[in-house]
């Protein structure tokens, strides 16, 4: 059973105590600067260190007669609370402010840290209550909630030392070879499914964990870690803790789950262990065996299907571990997924493939230095895209290869939302742009420019890090000579992005009923603007192409329009056409620079591949999961001969009722930017990546739209999202943070992200 925590606030602390801080301490009249938090009569106090050790709480405890404080100094520590007529009221807290409590409020305490250390002060005579819990709870359930099949998917170990321990029995294959052991009926349909001859000789090569292997209660490990308590709790409960022998023998042995999603986590917990060829295993396993497996979202508002997800995580897993190999060769997954969620309703279409040798030796041969390669088809002029005579996609600036290495750019000052135009920025009235020019770093973090901060601004910081392009919008005044000293000075070009409708910017249609295409009108306004834009624009150096929409293919509600407010979903062969037109029109105003499209993932290219022949690149916006893009180039490469641009790719830096989280959002973007890079012409990937765009810049703090104000970087999770912690933070997502807020629009936090993009953008050739 999984619980929320949450982090301490004023009002939700005060029904057991209150924070140690000014936020409700009275000051003294006298000038002193004190504040009287709370009075109380006693026979003396007592400073406790306490050393926090225990991952359980098995028991409450109360004071009737003093009040407690708890003062973290050490560690991470989750405290249950509850009032004390109502001990089975328990709720919980992250411990990361020191706290008094009132007298007899029930409390437990357990560390997610190795250990937490926390000071306490308590009247000297304690009178202890004590009460049993009903049911123990480890810390890290209370804690987190871990996994979700939202596609909360945790980072593969870093650890180069080697997997984290060993299989009893690994099979007797590192490559099982389905086809001896059983047939495959109807590949490729949605009629698809494997009948198993041979029920035995699988088993015996697939190894432990792996269907139909059922052996892994057999381990003698597994009796000694059973024994010993480690395998308590459900499998929900094991997925990315530290255990990691006891989250890959609780998802094996998960047999009450759906056996595609077992095998599917249990691969997770394998791969997260370093047993890398056993985590391949389970993951084809749980593609070929078990095609219709699903399970639900944290809400329970829609499925996730296995098939696919299984696809891509073999897929990644090939990717980011050359040493095994191996590569999977003709495997195809189509997946039809019900609107709604009903698992009886969705459909996957399962092509097996096969997993072939695949040494280092090959893939140097699939290496080709595209120098050499002859240009078949440009797309465009001075900036074009261009297909090689291999069949894979580029682009080129003024005859030379481009890698576009992306920012989205929308710097906001806090208190402001997407109004403020960072062209115009000029706070402090200097007549140099505040962003621009004035951005300094804060190197201490103290939230104050120092003597040894100088005013970079973020052009350089942008130049610095290697980034050539950045992403933005129309819908504000273009400040024209502000691009050009961006590309002249700093080498950075500019993709301009027209909405077409998203959020009815430009179409002029009523929010509630979103963009129609069906309306002449309204494609006439967009048309319009499209057109006032390239006139003005066309002919300027710093221009690297246009981009049409912003994730106006996305699924319908019951209304028929999207969380975009356009209705293309529902409208996709007009829509497409509309595209066409637009780009058809670009082209013939500039014939200079590409025309492509703005999507959520891969919805619709099929109609843009039969009704768009004008467009010249599929930008994709995908949030896809710790590991990469998976899947995404092969399917995109089967539906549209085009160019793929990842146009908004990333990951927030905060873990929902923990804290700020630079490594996970690093982790993150470093594999999602190296299958990028893997995927590019010249590479052994699938050839048509021409860069990516991260999202994002700067951490906006408008972002969330939920009341939280302006001037507050929020900490609740705005919704689920295959992020390290399952949830998007999206007033976090900047791989630069603005400090407290206090000397916004200037300061400047690079996080983690920014160093680790660095040094990968600067190592690459274009």
């Amino acid at each position: 059973m999984r619980r929320k925590i949450s982090r301490i606030t004023h009002k939700n602390i005060k029904p057991y105590g209150q924070i140690i801080d000014s936020g409700c301490a009275k000051t003294q009249s006298d000038g002193s600067g004190w504040g009287i938090l709370v009075r109380s009569r006693s026979s003396g106090w007592r400073i406790a260190y306490l050393i926090l050790k225990k991952r359980k709480m098995s028991r409450l405890e109360s004071h009737p007669d003093t009040l407690e404080t708890f003062e973290p100094v050490k560690g991470k520590a989750v405290i249950a609370l509850a009032p004390r007529k109502y001990p089975e009221r328990l709720k919980y807290f992250y411990l990361d402010k020191p706290i008094v409590l009132n007298k007899s409020v029930w409390h437990a305490l357990a560390t997610i840290s190795k250990e937490t250390h926390m000071k306490i002060f308590e009247n000297i005579k304690v009178k202890c209550v004590y009460r049993k819990l009903k049911t123990t709870l480890l810390a890290l359930t209370v804690f987190a909630t871990l996994a979700s099949c939202s596609g909360c998917l945790f980072a593969a170990s870093q650890d180069k030392k080697g997997p984290a321990f060993s299989l009893y029995y690994p099979g007797t294959e590192d490559i099982v070879d389905y086809e001896r052991y059983g047939k495959f009926i109807a590949p490729g349909t949605f009629e698809y499914k494997y009948k198993m001859t041979d029920k035995e000789g699988l088993a015996k090569a697939s190894g432990e964990g792996i269907d139909p292997n059922m052996d892994v209660t057999k381990d003698p490990v597994y009796i000694e870690l059973k024994n010993a308590g480690r395998l308590k709790g459900g499998h929900w409960e094991h997925i990315g803790t530290k255990d990691l022998q006891a989250d890959f023998f609780v998802w094996a042995t998960a047999y009450k789950e759906n056996p595609g999603v077992r095998l599917y986590f249990t691969g997770r917990a394998l791969e997260a262990a370093g047993l890398y060829v056993q985590a391949l295993k389970a993951y084809r396993a749980a593609m070929i065996l078990y095609p219709d497996a699903a399970c639900w979202n944290k809400s329970a508002t829609w499925t996730w299907l296995i098939g696919p997800a299984s696809w891509s995580a073999a897929i990644n897993l090939i990717r980011m571990h050359p040493e095994l190999d191996v590569k999977l060769s003709g495997a195809y997954v189509v997946a039809d997924a019900a609107i709604g969620g009903d698992p009886a309703k969705n459909r996957v279409a399962i092509t097996p493939g096969k997993m072939i040798r695949y040494t280092e030796e090959g893939r140097k041969r699939d290496s080709i230095d595209i120098m050499k390669l002859k240009v078949v088809e440009r797309r465009g002029g001075r900036v074009a895209c261009v297909k090689y005579e291999n069949g894979q996609w580029g682009m080129e600036v003024d005859g030379k290869p481009f890698f576009v290495k992306g920012m989205q750019y929308s710097p906001t000052r806090v208190g402001m939302d997407y109004k403020w135009n960072w062209m115009e920025a000029d706070e402090d009235g200097n007549g140099s742009n505040d962003v621009a020019y004035q951005a300094w770093v804060d190197k201490n973090g103290n939230n104050k420019r120092d003597e040894d901060e100088a005013l970079e601004g973020d052009f350089k910081l942008l130049k610095d890090m290697g980034c050539n392009t950045i992403r933005i919008f129309n819908t504000y005044n273009i400040n024209k000579e502000l691009l050009r000293d961006l590309s002249k000075r700093y080498g950075i070009k500019v993709f301009i992005l027209d909405p077409l409708g998203a959020y009815t910017v430009h179409s002029g249609a009523d929010w509630a009923k979103g963009t129609d295409y069906n309306s002449e009108e309204q494609r006439k306004r967009m048309m319009d603007f499209v057109r006032k834009t390239v006139i003005e624009l066309k002919d300027e150096e710093w221009l690297l192409g246009y981009i049409l929409g912003n994730e106006n293919n996305m699924s319908c509600d019951y209304t028929g329009v999207n969380a975009s407010r356009t209705r293309a979903s529902s409208q996709p062969e007009i829509y497409a056409k509309f595209l066409n037109d637009v780009a058809a029109m670009v082209h013939s105003l500039d014939p200079e620079h590409p025309v492509g499209i703005g999507n959520m993932g891969l919805g619709l290219v099929e109609y843009y591949a039969k009704y768009a022949p004008e467009i010249d690149f599929i930008g994709v916006n995908d949030y896809p999961g710790s590991y990469g893009f998976g899947s995404l180039w092969t399917v995109a490469r089967r539906m549209i001969d085009r160019p793929i641009l990842i146009t908004e790719f990333g990951c927030d830096a905060y873990a929902t009722e923990i804290g700020p989280d630079e490594e996970s959002q690093a982790i993150y973007l470093k594999n999602a930017w190296e299958d990028i890079v893997y995927n590019s012409a010249g590479n052994p990937g699938e050839g048509n990546s021409i860069g990516g765009i991260v999202f994002e810049w700067l951490d906006e703090w408008w972002k969330d739209t939920r009341g939280d104000p302006l001037g507050t970087q929020s900490e609740e999770p705005t919704f689920e999202m295959a992020f390290p912690d399952g949830y998007s933070q999206e007033e976090w997502i900047g791989i630069v943070g603005q400090g407290s807020g206090g000397q916004s629009p200037f300061l400047r936090s690079p996080r983690k992200s920014y160093y680790m993009l660095k040094e990968l953008w600067l190592r690459s050739a274009h």
